[in-house]
């Protein structure tokens, strides 16, 4: 071969390796799924202002029964604020994440707001079961707190399927009378993935990791702003998410730890583990975490401070159990505690009791996130990030076992 041959065959090498990447790298609005590039690592499902949204956050991710993976996340039509109209929407990647189908719509805001989706798979039919909280668009959660939004326009939680991979859903049906309490005020699903038990005398249940604000006790200065009143709980389903009920209830509210925004992880020996975002707490650092041995129904003991988190700031996280020999257990999280900037993962092997940073994923902006496995060497992590915000794409970055664990387990 001549050097002239060989400089055409690196130059053709070189454009396809580049054009791979670009398939990768598909922007929130694309017509559909290119060919995956041979070793991918990085993609963008969701990219501020691309497919008629402004901003893009609350990602969640599953793996379907088929081996899809979906992403949801909030599409927030006009800004990055929290309330007006913002509707769930989700793209689906048939080749592990690498490239994305087009953007659709799974639960219309219709120019209220429809957010906090808590996606799972049901292990019996393959169903994806997605709950979601809706409130009106002027219904901003300083004004829901302080109690002056008519049920109506409040919190309110909806629930639908889809039978078909991820590709329709099912209208959302309402269950806010059966998982909220009267005098309960704020409330949000998840976020990030919802829980299905694969073992122990509950397999088969769907649990909903969730949080709420309770009113003042009487007497008490009803401001709505004073933040101990935050707590968490749990919604389960034992028939593949058609009916529900509330598990535990976390509502001590004794300001020391404000479990808010919860993910939760099922344990080897069956029971379940819930980290939660401390919402201005006066314990040391910004996470908490409890047990439940009886499948969400009650927990073992309060949530308490966990302490080998301290360099996490106030922001919601994700959860992973591995499984295999070592029951590895995943958090994922920014990891500077005064900023939400670089995006870290931490890995326990005793059960969430402590845990070991084990990767900084990259140095910029970072914010929500959410775990899935992939296959035997690989998972994914879905998570808010960018240069100047962490809230200009919404990145999925695929991690190998062995860059956490050492070798897969």
């Amino acid at each position: 071969m001549t050097v002239k041959s060989l400089g055409l065959l690196l130059l053709l090498v070189c454009a396809g390796l580049y054009f791979a990447q670009r398939g990768a790298r598909d922007p929130a609005g694309a017509s559909g799924p290119p060919a995956a590039p041979a070793a991918c690592q990085v993609s963008f499902p969701y990219a501020a202002g691309a497919g008629g949204y402004a901003t893009y956050r609350i990602p969640a991710v599953v793996r379907t029964r088929a081996g899809t993976v979906l992403a949801f996340a909030e599409g927030r039509r006009t800004g990055a604020g929290d309330t007006g109209a913002i509707d769930v929407v989700v793209r689906r990647s048939a080749d592990g994440g690498c490239t994305w189908g087009p953007l659709t719509v799974a639960a219309e805001g219709r120019g209220d707001t429809r957010g906090n989706p808590a996606p799972v798979v049901d292990p019996r039919s393959g169903d994806v079961v997605l709950l979601s909280s809706y409130n009106g668009a002027e219904a901003t959660e300083r004004r829901i707190l302080r109690g002056e939004v008519p049920p109506a326009r409040g919190r309110r939680v909806f629930v639908q399927r889809s039978s078909d991979d991820g590709r329709t859903f099912s209208a959302p049906e309402e269950i806010t009378a059966r998982v909220k309490r009267p005098g309960w005020r704020w409330y949000a699903t998840g976020p990030g993935h919802a829980l299905a038990l694969t073992r122990g005398p509950h397999a088969g249940r769907l649990v909903v990791p969730a949080d709420h604000s309770a009113a003042p006790p009487p007497g008490s200065p009803d401001t709505g702003e004073e933040p101990r009143y935050y707590g968490a709980h749990a919604l389960l389903s034992d028939d593949g998410g058609r009916s529900w009920s509330l598990g535990f209830v976390d509502d001590a509210y004794e300001g020391f730890v404000n479990a808010n925004e919860t993910s939760a992880a099922q344990l080897p020996d069956g029971s379940l583990y819930f980290g939660a975002r401390d919402q201005l707490g006066t314990s040391p650092g910004h996470r908490a975490d409890a047990t439940s041995g009886d499948g969400g129904r009650s927990l073992d003991r309060p949530f308490a401070p966990q302490r080998t988190l301290d360099r996490v700031p106030v922001v919601h996280g994700g959860l992973l159990h591995l499984g295999g020999r070592d029951g590895l257990l995943l958090f994922s999280a920014p990891s500077v505690p005064t900023a939400r900037e670089e995006e870290a993962l931490w890995s326990s092997r005793d059960g969430g009791r402590s845990f070991t940073k084990a990767l900084t994923v990259d140095g910029r902006k970072a914010g929500y996130s959410d775990l899935v496995r992939l296959d035997g060497e690989t998972v994914g992590l879905l998570y808010e990030t960018g240069t100047r915000s962490p809230y200009e794409t919404v990145e999925f970055r695929r991690i190998p076992l062995r860059t956490l664990t050492g070798a897969a387990p």
